[in-house]
């Protein structure tokens, strides 16, 4: 097991290196590096399946920490799973605003009345100010739709953590008042991950609303 946990955590390591990549990738090039981050993306969800496998198998005394280990590759590969496809959500955004853009500047305008004339300045600044709007609210969404991605993840990380804590300190008989300073914990912690996910809807809602 240590062994495939070693070379899944060291492809992790690679994936959020190239991530970096993304951004500065010329547009020829972008497509296959997002086909090459995502091959490794289901990659590792591969490893990590065969390591919950693994990790139930371990000694009771090392089960406990295994499995640990294993949610937390699972949370960092689900974060980065969740960056890819909004930068992918962000990049076909701006491609289709392009598309239009060139449309618009290539059209051909043609006027049946020599008084007649077409604002063009004023058109070609309307759908800039509007592409610009609706970039602005695209990569909002894709934010808040990361964040609360994370969140739920989160949450579903620290259930797990914190039942699998209980089951140690019960396994190593620690006293009640660590069990409860642990329960404590716990709550403030899915207080703090509420009131995040109600201010992020607030926010989207309120941006959608006056900018949609």
């Amino acid at each position: 097991m240590e062994t495939l946990y070693h070379q899944t955590n060291k492809q992790i390591q690679e994936v959020q290196s190239h991530m970096g990549r993304l951004e500065n990738t010329d547009r020829q090039s972008v497509h296959l590096l997002e086909n090459e981050l995502q091959a490794r993306i289901d990659q590792i969800f591969s490893h990590l399946e065969r390591l919950e496998i693994l990790a139930s198998k371990e000694p009771p005394n090392r089960r406990q920490n295994a499995k640990l280990r294993v949610d937390q590759l699972k949370y960092d590969v689900q974060h980065l799973q969740t960056a890819l496809r909004n930068f992918q959500h962000r990049r076909y955004a701006r491609e289709t605003q392009d598309r239009d853009r060139e449309e618009l500047l290539n059209r051909t305008f043609t006027t049946n009345d020599a008084d007649t004339s077409i604002p063009i300045d004023e058109t070609l600044q309307f759908n800039t100010n509007l592409n610009n709007a609706h970039r602005g609210m695209d990569d909002l969404l894709g934010s808040g739709s990361s964040i609360l991605t994370g969140l739920r993840d989160q949450r579903g990380t620290l259930k797990g953590t914190h039942k699998k804590m209980l089951d140690v300190a019960n396994m190593l008989g620690l006293s009640n008042t660590v069990m409860r300073l642990i329960e404590k914990r716990a709550t403030q912690d899915k207080l703090i991950m509420i009131g995040g996910m109600l201010i992020t809807c607030v926010f989207m809602f309120l941006v959608v609303k006056y900018l949609g």
